[in-house]
């Protein structure tokens, strides 16, 4: 959600959504002054074996704020994001992002698939794309 939207996470779900407890109590064990790292929800999601728009609908329902993205796209103070455009990127991983794209974007689950198929770091996957001027969405929790 936008910036303006801070603590109306919720209000881009059904009103009749259920919140899953088990999730919902990892969440708050995560929870740190309001914010939980898109690390944290992605282990959270690995440990209780559900899907990662499942923590972030959680999150959001919780009114917790997301922070730190994994391809360095949002939640990072002062700025907003940190990933920067990669100087060059070779014509193999050009490929392989292009070939992934669908309605010209890269989705993050896609963007996190490469980096473990090349042996790359997420970021440097998302600062590829920077170079390449191909946005990266939707995010895997739902926060882009």
């Amino acid at each position: 959600m936008a910036h303006e939207d801070a603590g109306h996470y919720g209000a881009k779900h059904p009103a009749d959504r259920k919140l899953n407890e088990k999730i919902a109590g990892a969440v708050r064990e995560k929870n740190m002054d309001g914010k939980i790292s898109c690390a944290e929800a992605s282990r959270i999601a690995g440990q209780l074996q559900v899907s990662m728009a499942d923590v972030g609908g959680t999150i959001n329902l919780l009114e917790i704020h997301l922070n730190k993205c994994q391809l360095g796209l949002f939640g990072y103070s002062p700025k907003k994001m940190i990933v920067k455009p990669a100087e060059n990127v070779t014509p193999g991983l050009e490929a392989a992002i292009r070939k992934a794209l669908v309605k010209e974007r890269l989705s993050c689950l896609s963007a996190w698939e490469i980096a473990e198929e090349t042996g790359m770091t997420r970021m440097a996957i998302s600062s590829a794309c920077e170079k390449l001027k191909i946005k990266i969405k939707p995010c895997q929790l739902g926060a882009f």
